[in-house]
């Protein structure tokens, strides 16, 4: 299936729309709490992948999980950890604080893959780091007294999670061995959906939060995850980067709406910076390779 341009950037923003439904949807739950709602999640994305995989790929899908080799495992290990601590932080925090700390994912991924495998970070990625730090050391100095600081730093496994799997996929393309992303997804969320179960028992859900984290497993991480591999085909990467800000921007107003959920100024600041960062690296990026 080949998406043309305009296809693929609405496609990137109904992506981001779907991404950015969790924080909203967990503040309606009535029981599920912790590693119980990660178990219903992962379980219930595991499940709709089942079903996705195949019908994209065919009989080959479950064929090329076996022959993935140790990059597509390890992927799916940073996957498992990306969900876990995403839903956990959301337990912990505010939406905001949990989309602001997870959208400094590309510039840690620079840096890990800076160190691991070499790549070199360019003088505005690195002032881009600079600002981007200060924004987060911002939110973080507030959130010592706020009592909210676990939870940040829950969230921030996440970004780090995501730059240790881009930093292996990109090694293992660079060697001759693409890691299919969507056979990887799937992959975390089995191992997320087994690590967890022990720890969210005894199960307190009820019938309304099962429902509620399974529209999660399908519709907030399934079926955009195999959205975004088509998207990907045809944006470039700082398109998609700057395209994927939207479930920061889409998150918090969804908190705000939709679960009286304001943001802090302190937050609001901070994010901005991050934002603003990210932004106005991306489209120096894009012009240059323009």
């Amino acid at each position: 299936m080949k998406l043309t341009h305009s296809q693929a950037v609405f496609g990137m923003v109904a992506v981001t729309a779907m991404w950015s439904i969790a924080g909203v949807i967990t503040r309606h739950l009535e029981h599920a709490r912790s590693f119980e709602v990660t178990f219903w999640r992962s379980f219930f994305t595991a499940l709709s992948l089942l079903v996705i995989l195949p019908a994209f790929q065919g009989r080959a899908a479950f064929a090329n999980i076996r022959r993935g080799g140790w990059a597509l495992w390890l992927s799916g290990v940073c996957w498992s950890v990306m969900f876990t601590a995403f839903m956990v932080a959301l337990t912990l925090t505010s939406v905001a604080n949990v989309l602001v700390t997870m959208a400094i994912a590309p510039f840690l991924t620079a840096l890990i893959s800076r160190v691991f495998i070499g790549n070199r970070i360019p003088a505005r990625t690195w002032a881009a780091i600079v600002v981007a730090g200060a924004g987060i050391a911002w939110m973080y100095g507030t959130q010592l007294q706020g009592g909210q600081l676990a939870g940040t730093l829950v969230a921030l496994c996440v970004p780090v999670a995501s730059g240790v799997n881009w930093t292996v996929t990109q090694r293992s393309s660079a060697h001759g061995r693409q890691v299919d992303l969507v056979p990887a997804v799937l992959v975390g969320a089995a191992i997320s959906c087994v690590l967890t179960l022990p720890l969210a028992m005894p199960l307190q859900a009820s019938a309304h939060d099962v429902g509620l984290l399974a529209l999660l497993g399908l519709v907030q991480l399934a079926i955009p995850c195999a959205l975004a591999v088509l998207c990907a085909r045809v944006l470039k990467a700082p398109e998609i980067a700057l395209l994927a800000l939207l479930e920061v921007i889409f998150g918090i107003l969804l908190a705000w709406i939709g679960a009286d959920e304001i943001p802090g100024q302190a937050v609001l600041a901070g994010g901005a910076l991050v934002i603003g960062a990210l932004v106005a690296n991306e489209l120096a990026s894009w012009r240059l390779r323009a």
